[in-house]
């Protein structure tokens, strides 16, 4: 396995993640080349400059065409907000590169259609960032719902619940435009979207809700200016397996810090997972006297891979930058070749046409299949 050259477009809360996981992964897995760091794109030549010091790059450019075009390279990541995703994604494909792109995909479906055309037309790897189907304890889940120790699923229930857009004074930012997509739902409604994807596959129709709590913020220049997406949303489902399923998001719930809370319930028993508490799961299974069950708490550890190649002992936990790193090993694996756990554009699309039907049956009122 060569070592790869990577390009980082993007510095904010995703980009340091990616850039973590690129300078970690050799050194947590051991069992491949230390990636090589080649060019950091920003906004700015200075602003590249800077943060190429900070996290490794060994060059910097204010323009991501050129690290696009750049013959060196191997791998795009890409961590800009999201409706630059399209553009970036497709001209990277374009150069023959691969590329590691932060969810979701768009924020308008036909422009994920346009990057899946071109992740098929170029032959390259073409990875999505969701990070948290690499938890341990999510491989747990899939292990228990494959044992079939709960039984047949029939129901289940995500929530998943932030306060960053809680407060209705704080400012009006991008996040409440409407090129940013539809709000709570495509923001990070995709990442419950991509733990049901992988524990229990697709959905097959919805009937969705959007809510705006609040219908204009302050702008920092004077004045207010409407609100355009939707903080909330609550989506009924059927799954394709039959099961019924319900969809809870909202970006505005106080004390929420970073909650995705799973409930999967079968003819045997109930797995519970907080993401809060990202490294346990709650396991309840019908097994034994009634006066002894109870849900029981499963702690993971080393015996849960790939914990193990970051602490050898329980009860310490991985954190979301772990996460990314895992991802990371992926997605070299992918590249390698080898199996990987991964959500590529294949599968992705499945996940942009699930939300682009919420969204058309909040806005029409009635039942809305899902495309396949």
């Amino acid at each position: 396995m060569k070592s790869l050259n990577i390009g980082l477009i993007g510095t904010g809360y995703m980009g340091k993640c990616h850039a973590l996981a690129w300078n970690a992964v050799a050194s947590v897995f051991g069992d491949v080349p230390r990636p090589r760091l080649a060019v950091l794109a920003e906004a700015s030549q200075d602003l590249a400059e800077r943060k190429a010091r900070e996290l490794g790059f060994e060059r910097a450019t204010g323009d991501w065409r050129t690290l696009v075009n750049d013959p060196d390279i191997d791998v795009v990541s890409i961590t800009t907000p999201n409706a630059f995703h399209p553009e970036m994604a497709i001209a990277a494909l374009e150069a023959g590169k691969h590329v590691w792109c932060e969810k979701p995909m768009a924020t308008r479906l036909e422009d994920a259609e346009r990057m899946l055309a071109a992740a098929r037309a170029s032959g390259r790897v073409a990875a999505l960032g969701y990070n948290y189907i690499q938890n341990p304890a999510t491989r747990l889940i899939r292990r228990i719902l494959d044992e079939g120790q709960i039984g047949e699923v029939n129901h289940v229930r995500l929530e998943m619940d932030e306060d960053f857009m809680a407060n209705p004074e704080d400012f009006f930012y991008w996040k409440s435009e409407a090129s940013s997509g539809y709000g709570a739902l495509d923001d990070f409604g995709v990442h419950p979207l991509s733990l049901l994807r992988v524990l229990l596959g697709g959905v097959r129709r919805v009937c969705g809700h959007m809510a705006k709590p609040y219908p204009d913020r302050p702008l920092q220049e004077g004045g207010r200016r409407v609100v355009e997406t939707y903080d909330i949303t609550t989506v009924l489902m059927e799954l394709e397996n039959g099961a019924s399923g319900v969809l809870s998001l909202n970006r505005s719930a106080w004390g929420r810090k970073g909650r995705i809370f799973v409930q999967i319930f079968g003819s045997k028993g109930t797995i519970v997972y907080d993401q809060e508490r990202m490294n346990e799961v709650q396991l309840y299974t019908v097994d034994g006297s009634r006066e002894t069950q109870g849900f029981r708490t499963i702690l993971t550890g080393p015996q849960h891979p790939p914990y193990d190649r970051f602490i050898p002992a329980p009860g310490h936990g991985l954190g979301f930058n772990d996460l990314k790193i895992i991802e990371c090993r992926e997605l070299i694996r992918r590249l390698a070749g080898e199996k990987a756990h991964l959500i590529e554009f294949e599968d992705g699309i499945r996940i942009e046409r699930t939300v682009d039907a919420m969204a058309r049956s909040a806005h029409e009122g009635r039942w809305i299949e899902v495309a396949t």
